[in-house]
C-alpha cells in the first residue's frame, strides 16, 4: 500500500513539474488580472500596472503569481524562456528620472529589507552582490549610480545578484531602416518594448528595446554569453521590481508576455491600455491652436481694416481750408460724388470738353447731377476761382442750369449741377448720328427766347455783372420739356456795377469770341451779345459758326449769312431739316438779330434788354444797313461785319481752355 502511494506521488510531481515547464502567459492589459502586487504598486482601473507614481522613497513589487520552473529536471540546465512587456517612464524634469525598473527573476517575491532608490526594492547594502541571492534582473535605469558603476543614466543593463550590471548600454535600437543605432530617452513618457530572451541550447541572454511603432530589431541591443543554471534555483517566481526617489516618477507597465521553451507570443498593441495624461494638463486645442489662428486672423483683419482706411481716406482724400466753411452749404463731399458717378465711371459719362469729363450721378438724397471734373488752373488764385463758384451757386433763373457746389480735390475741382436729361442743345443741332428727335421751329425760338431771357438776368437783374464768355449751343442743355437752359459757368467773370472790369486771358470757343478779346482783353456783357449773335445764327441756319468741309464763301456762318442778306435771300441760309415748317417773320427776326448782335463795333450791338423786347414782339424788328464781308488781315478772323470800317477778328483768337 506505501509503495502504491509513492508510486502516485511521483507520478503527480512528474505531472506537476511537466505542466511548470510549459509555463505560458500573454496579457494584453491587466484589467482582470491574478498578480501578487506588493508596497506602491496597483493596477488602475483601465488595466495597466502602475509600479510608481509618487515621490516617496518605497518600493514596488508586481510578481506572477505562480512559481515557474526554469530547470530542466533531467539536465539540471536552464530552460529556453522568452519574454516581452510594454512599459512607459515619466520624471517631473524631462531630462532627469529615478532608480527605473527592472524585470526580475527570483526565489522569493517578498525582499525583507530591501532598500527603495538606486536599490530598485531588491537588495540593501548587507546582502547586496550575495551569491545566495540567486536574482537575475535586466534594469532599466535612468540615474547613474557610481557606487554600482553605472554607465551614463538612461541606459539597460543585465544584473546578476547585485546592481553592477554585467553587461549595460545607452538605451538604444538598431533600426533596420537606417542601419544605424537610434537613441532613445526611458523618461520620454512614450511607450516602448522590451524582449529578453535565453538560449538554453546556447547559453545566451538577448535584450532587445524599440519604440512601439517600430518592428523587433534583428540585433538586440544586449547580448551575453552566461549559463543562468549557475545562479538560478528552482521553482522562480517572475515580476518586476523598482523604486522610488525625491522625483515625481511613474512607471507603467501596459502589456506582458511570457514562455517557458519557446517564444512569447506577441502582445496585441492595438489593445493595450491607454496611458494616462503625463505632465501639465495640455491645454484644449482651442488655446494651443484655435485662439492662435483666430489672433493671427484678427491681427490680419485689422492691418487689412486699417490699409483699407487709410488707402479709402486717401482716395477720397479732399482739400479744405479754413476760408472755405463759409462755403459749407455748397460744398459736396468727393466720397458722395464718387459714390453717385459710380467711381466716375465711363458708364456714366455724358461728354467730354476741353475742361474735363462731365458724368451722371445719384446723390445719396436720390437727386440726380451732373459732376463735371475740372482740371484746376493755377494761374488764378483758388480762393478767387472758389469764391466765384460760390457766387454762380447763387444764380437762380428757369433758363440756367443750377450749379448746386463743388469740391476741390489734389488739383481737381468737381463742379456739381442740375442734370439735364435731354442733354446739350448741339446734339439736337448737327449730330447726325444722333436718336434725338428734332428740334421745330416753335421748339427753338422757344430756346432762343430762353437763352435770351438768361443773359438779361445776367448781365442786369442779378447783384453782380456775370458775362458768362461760353455762350454756344453745347452749353445750352434741354430739360425734359426741352426747355434751354444756359449752363457751364466755367468761364463766367463777376464784378460788381459800376466797377472797371479787369483785363483778362482770352479764352473762349473758337467761331464765338468777340474781336475786340484779342485786343483789349476786357470782359463785358457785349462779349456775351456777340456769342448770343452766333449761336441765333446756329438756331436759325443749323450749322456750325465754321464749317472747314463747306465752300470758300461758307466757311464761315456770319459772312455767309451777310451775302444772302445782301442779296436778298436770307431765308435761303435757313436750315433745311425744318422743311419749311416755321413763322417767316420770327425766322427773319432771328437771323437780323443774329446779324446786329455780331457786329464788329462792341456799341453797335444791342444790350441783352433791347434783345428780349425785340424776341417778345414788344418793339418793331430792327433795321440793318447794307452788310460787307470781311477782307481779312493775317493777325485777324476770316470775317469782318457791320457798317464800319473798323476791323474785328474772332477766327484766329487765343484760346484757353476752349471747349
Amino acid at each position: 500500500m506505501f509503495f502504491k502511494y509513492l508510486l502516485f506521488f511521483l507520478l503527480l510531481s512528474r505531472f506537476s513539474a511537466s505542466q511548470q515547464e510549459d509555463v505560458g502567459f500573454t496579457y494584453n492589459g491587466f484589467k482582470g488580472v491574478n498578480m501578487s502586487l506588493d508596497g506602491l504598486a496597483q493596477i488602475t482601473d483601465n488595466g495597466i500596472l502602475l509600479m510608481a507614481n509618487t515621490t516617496k522613497r518605497e518600493v514596488a513589487h508586481a510578481f506572477y503569481p505562480h512559481l515557474v520552473s526554469f530547470i530542466n529536471s533531467s539536465s539540471g540546465n536552464v530552460l529556453s524562456f522568452s519574454t516581452t512587456f510594454v512599459f512607459a517612464m515619466s520624471s517631473e524634469l524631462p531630462t532627469l528620472g529615478g532608480p527605473g525598473i527592472v524585470f526580475v527573476i527570483s526565489p522569493s517575491r517578498r525582499f525583507p529589507g530591501a532598500l527603495p532608490s538606486s536599490y530598485l526594492g531588491l537588495f540593501n547594502t548587507t546582502n547586496i552582490g550575495n551569491s545566495s541571492n540567486h536574482v537575475v534582473g535586466v534594469e532599466l535605469d535612468t540615474l547613474q549610480n557610481t557606487e554600482f558603476n553605472d554607465i551614463p543614466d538612461n541606459h539597460v543593463g543585465i544584473d546578476i545578484n547585485d546592481l553592477k550590471s554585467v553587461k549595460a548600454a545607452r538605451a538604444s535600437y538598431f533600426s533596420d531602416q537606417e542601419n544605424r543605432r537610434v537613441n532613445l530617452n526611458l523618461i520620454s513618457g512614450h511607450p516602448m518594448q522590451l524582449w529578453v530572451e535565453y538560449s538554453g541550447s546556447k547559453k545566451q541572454l538577448n535584450v532587445t528595446l524599440a519604440p512601439t511603432n517600430v518592428p523587433k530589431p534583428t540585433i538586440p541591443l544586449l547580448s551575453l554569453k552566461i549559463n543562468l543554471s549557475r545562479f538560478m534555483v528552482d521553482p522562480m517566481f517572475v515580476g518586476f521590481s523598482s523604486s522610488t526617489s525625491s522625483l515625481a516618477v511613474s512607471y507603467f507597465v501596459l502589456g506582458w508576455s511570457f514562455k517557458i521553451k519557446g517564444k512569447a507570443k506577441e502582445l496585441s498593441l492595438s489593445q493595450l491600455p491607454k496611458l494616462p495624461r503625463m505632465g501639465p494638463k495640455p491645454k484644449p486645442k482651442i488655446f494651443t491652436i484655435g485662439f492662435p489662428v483666430i489672433g493671427a486672423s484678427l491681427v490680419l483683419i485689422l492691418i487689412f481694416i486699417i490699409q483699407f482706411i487709410v488707402g479709402r481716406k486717401k482716395k477720397f482724400a479732399e482739400v479744405l481750408e479754413d476760408w472755405e466753411l463759409e462755403y459749407g452749404p455748397q460744398r459736396f463731399r468727393y466720397k458722395d460724388l464718387y459714390i453717385a458717378t459710380k467711381g466716375f465711371n465711363d458708364k456714366e459719362l455724358l461728354g467730354i470738353g476741353g475742361f474735363g469729363k462731365v458724368y451722371k450721378g445719384i446723390l445719396p438724397t436720390s437727386k440726380e447731377v451732373a459732376v463735371k471734373r475740372v482740371s484746376h488752373d493755377s494761374r488764378q488764385g483758388v480762393r478767387e476761382f472758389i469764391a466765384e463758384i460760390a457766387s454762380i451757386g447763387k444764380l437762380r433763373h428757369r433758363n440756367i442750369v443750377t450749379l448746386l457746389g463743388y469740391c476741390r480735390r489734389k488739383e481737381e475741382l468737381l463742379l456739381v449741377y442740375d442734370f439735364m436729361p435731354n442733354g446739350s442743345l448741339d446734339k439736337f443741332l448737327f449730330d447726325q448720328s444722333t436718336t434725338k428727335a428734332k428740334l421745330s421751329w416753335k421748339q427753338r425760338f422757344q430756346i432762343i427766347k430762353g437763352v435770351a431771357s438768361a443773359l438779361l438776368y445776367l448781365h442786369e437783374e442779378w447783384e453782380q455783372v456775370v458775362v458768362h464768355r461760353d455762350v454756344k449751343s453745347s452749353n445750352v442743355m434741354l430739360d425734359k420739356e426741352l426747355n434751354g437752359k444756359l449752363g457751364d459757368f466755367g468761364l463766367a467773370r463777376l464784378y460788381d456795377r459800376g466797377e472797371d472790369p479787369k483785363s483778362t486771358h482770352v479764352v473762349g470757343t473758337f467761331g464765338y469770341l468777340a474781336p475786340e478779346l484779342s485786343r483789349t482783353g476786357k470782359v463785358s456783357p457785349t462779349m456775351d451779345v456777340f456769342a448770343f449773335g452766333v449761336f441765333l445764327l446756329e438756331m436759325a441756319c443749323g450749322r456750325r459758326p465754321i464749317e472747314p468741309r463747306a465752300s470758300e464763301e461758307c466757311i464761315v456762318l456770319v459772312d455767309w449769312v451777310i451775302s444772302s442778306w445782301n442779296s436778298g435771300t436770307i431765308l435761303d441760309t435757313v436750315d433745311p431739316k425744318l422743311e419749311m415748317n416755321y413763322e417767316v417773320e420770327e425766322m427773319e427776326l432771328v437771323l437780323k438779330l443774329g446779324l446786329l448782335c455780331s457786329q464788329s463795333i462792341p456799341t453797335a450791338r444791342p444790350c441783352m434788354r433791347q434783345v428780349v423786347r425785340y424776341l417778345e414782339g414788344e418793339v418793331p424788328q430792327p433795321k440793318l444797313p447794307s452788310l460787307r464781308r470781311s477782307v481779312s488781315a493775317p493777325s485777324e478772323g476770316p470775317y469782318l461785319l457791320g457798317n464800319s470800317s473798323s476791323p474785328s477778328s474772332i477766327a484766329n483768337s487765343v484760346l484757353s481752355g476752349g471747349r
